[in-house]
């Protein structure tokens, strides 16, 4: 009898334990389903928050992708080529492309530098017009690399403009400021879209006026970007070189010759001096610049260009410019009369002894 009583106070011992822990469960129950609840509801909200930010990140790419391609198709418009597709560093040189029907500069309307002119229109626009015909062995590979140096105002950007004219290929003006970028390793990237533009575009003309500002001789004192940055362009440019199908040439302008990197130099075997005009050539370019003007008949150009010695293209234009200006009140007269002012040699030769400010 006293086992059993024990057992069932055993018993009772154990069934009250497990009530009271039953109890206690029963008692946590609540709080730790709101927090299940709780948690489940911040997930929720983060991940509508996660969808959103993507859908807007989408929306947003979208949007940038189709601004880019209408900003495409207008360039395409604009140099007359079928849309091709580019990447964005493409897509900034484009913006510098210009089309060769949209030049107004050719060989006749530069007097002067006759020679030269023969000379860049055998080895520079025949190559690139008619390929066929230098396509039998490498001695007639076309040149990849052209220079123009002398004084400024000579006419180096304007002959160079004049080449795509004549050749037919677009012209892409490189500047210095659009390569250097504030984030690292983007000035590289974009120096190589200048070449796989022109090859894509070809035939095209790759232009660098003051050259020695981009690519003069290196120093220790150079930015490791601005280095970086020659590097690329080299061998961008010597993979050219080497491909006799590519259609693309690199021509720089300087007026410094002398302040060029030697590998640049290297790459730049075709040479060309533009200097100050002598008197002839001073004369063949008044007579150019006075092309469509109403000039007296009997003036004597030789004559005048006899006076401007030392004058460079520039200068002369600059004087033509002076001797229509100065005859303001005579042209207010004949303006009522329906008359118009003629550029004659008396007004010339004032405009040279007036020592070249343009009147105000």
């Amino acid at each position: 009898m006293r086992c059993d009583t024990d057992r069932r106070k055993k018993n009772t011992v154990v069934t009250t334990n497990s009530t009271d822990g039953d109890g206690d469960e029963r008692g946590q129950t609540p709080p730790k389903l709101l927090q299940e609840l709780v948690l489940y509801a911040a997930s929720a909200a983060l991940s509508c928050l996660v969808l959103f930010a993507g859908l807007k990140h989408l929306d947003s790419n979208r949007e940038a992708s189709k601004k880019a391609l209408e900003q495409k198709k207008q360039i395409s418009k604009r140099l007359g080529r079928p849309l091709i597709h580019t990447n964005p560093y493409e897509d900034v040189i484009a913006c510098n492309v210009i089309n060769p029907d949209h030049i107004d500069v050719e060989f006749n309307s530069i007097g002067g530098l006759e020679a030269i002119k023969q000379s860049l229109y055998e080895l520079v626009i025949l190559p690139l017009r008619r390929p066929e015909l230098f396509s039998y062995g490498k001695l007639l590979a076309p040149q990849k690399g052209v220079l123009l140096y002398g004084p400024p105002g000579t006419g180096k950007t304007m002959l160079a403009k004049a080449i795509a004219k004549e050749s037919g290929a677009v012209f892409i003006n490189v500047r210095i400021s659009d390569l250097m970028s504030k984030w690292f390793g983007d000035a590289q990237k974009l120096v190589a879209a200048v070449f796989s533009l022109a090859y894509k575009l070809q035939p095209a003309i790759i232009f660098i006026d003051e050259v020695d500002s981009f690519l003069g001789q290196r120093r220790t004192s150079d930015h490791e970007a601005l280095t970086n940055m020659k590097t690329e362009f080299m061998q961008l440019w010597d993979g050219f070189t080497t491909d006799q199908n590519a259609r693309v040439m690199v021509l720089a302008a300087t007026n410094r010759p002398s302040e060029l990197d030697e590998a640049i130099l290297r790459r730049l075997p075709q040479a060309f001096e533009i200097g100050i005009p002598d008197r002839k050539e001073r004369a063949d370019i008044l007579k150019v610049i006075l092309k469509g003007e109403r000039v007296e008949e009997d003036i004597d150009l030789d004559s005048i260009a006899a006076l401007c010695e030392g004058y460079t293209g520039s200068d002369l234009l600059e004087l033509c410019k002076q001797a229509a200006y100065f005859p303001i009140r005579d042209l207010l007269d004949d303006e009522k009369k329906g008359k118009s002012p003629l550029v004659s040699f008396s007004l010339l030769s004032f405009a040279l002894n007036k020592g070249g400010n343009l009147p105000t």
